[in-house]
């Protein structure tokens, strides 16, 4: 079978999971980790008829697809931030939201390093480590833990900490079981927002092949983590501290709740409009800025 074959076959074979744009971009997703090619270099190619080894890879892959798996956890890989992650099934498949939450994060951090000169940052459930990697490559001199309830996502987080050479200090810990020992100038989290009511809106993609530890709520209180960060950030923020969370866009209001005992708390749209972010502050900034 040719390249231009397996595109095809791609497409034929996907028709129920996959509109054809979708499925002929997967394809070509999948033929450049193959055949270590570009899309472009690919099109120029179409009449190739890959190696046996090769032609097994395509098969293998198009199976996994049509069972739902997702193309990341398939590749063990996934991008975000410009930046190459390891995942697999211990930890969720970065989001653009996140990417969103990170964007307005370095923003403010970078203001807040004029101010203080050793930056401390802590990630609350920190799953394949892509927030506090992040920041680091930004802010390079900054200190910065994160925690986890899951040891098979610290593995994960661990090694795209070495293959991105970045040094975070991962901790294993239940975070709603502990108390917080020191004091810190950013918490950031992405915790678990789904409530148990929500289940059924999930996707099979998502609930089948992701982790529901990361995916949901713990107890039928879906803003446990909220409430947790905000009490513990009383005690453990610096004098002009920041908190960056990724929210329940559902919960939006009783999030921002949380956090009205703050100099500055404020609820923050993504890029398709929804409640997705709560920014919160022991100093007012001015509310253009946000």
């Amino acid at each position: 079978m040719t390249v231009s074959e397996f595109k095809n076959y791609f497409r034929e074979q996907l028709s129920e999971l996959y509109t054809p744009s979708e499925s002929e971009e997967l394809f070509y997703i999948f033929a450049k980790d193959i055949l270590n090619k570009d899309k472009f270099e690919i099109r120029r190619l179409e009449n190739l008829e890959p190696e046996i080894s090769q032609q097994s890879a395509f098969y293998n892959h198009l199976l996994q697809l049509k069972l739902g798996k997702p193309y990341q956890q398939i590749l063990g890989e996934s991008e975000f931030f410009g930046l190459k992650f390891f995942v697999n099934e211990h930890v969720l498949i970065p989001r653009p939201e996140t990417e969103e939450m990170l964007e307005l994060a370095i923003g403010k951090i970078s203001n807040l390093k004029s101010q203080t000169l050793n930056l401390k940052i802590l990630d609350i459930g920190t799953g394949s480590g892509i927030i506090p990697i992040v920041l680091k490559k930004h802010f390079p001199n900054a200190e910065i833990s994160a925690i986890d309830y899951s040891e098979k996502a610290l593995e994960v987080a661990r090694k795209n900490a070495e293959f991105q050479q970045t040094d975070i200090n991962f901790i294993h810990q239940n975070y709603l079981e502990n108390k917080l020992m020191a004091t810190y100038d950013v918490i950031i989290s992405n915790p678990p927002y789904i409530g148990i009511d929500e289940v059924h809106e999930i996707s099979d993609s998502v609930k089948d092949f992701e982790p529901h530890s990361a995916l949901f709520s713990p107890t039928s209180d879906a803003l446990i983590f909220y409430r947790k960060i905000a009490e513990d950030a009383q005690k453990h923020l610096s004098e002009k501290g920041m908190i960056f969370l990724e929210i329940n866009q559902k919960l939006g209001r009783e999030t921002l709740q949380l956090f009205k005992d703050f100099p500055e708390s404020k609820l923050v749209k993504d890029l398709s409009g929804n409640d997705r972010f709560v920014f919160a502050a022991n100093q007012s900034f001015n509310p253009s800025r946000i």
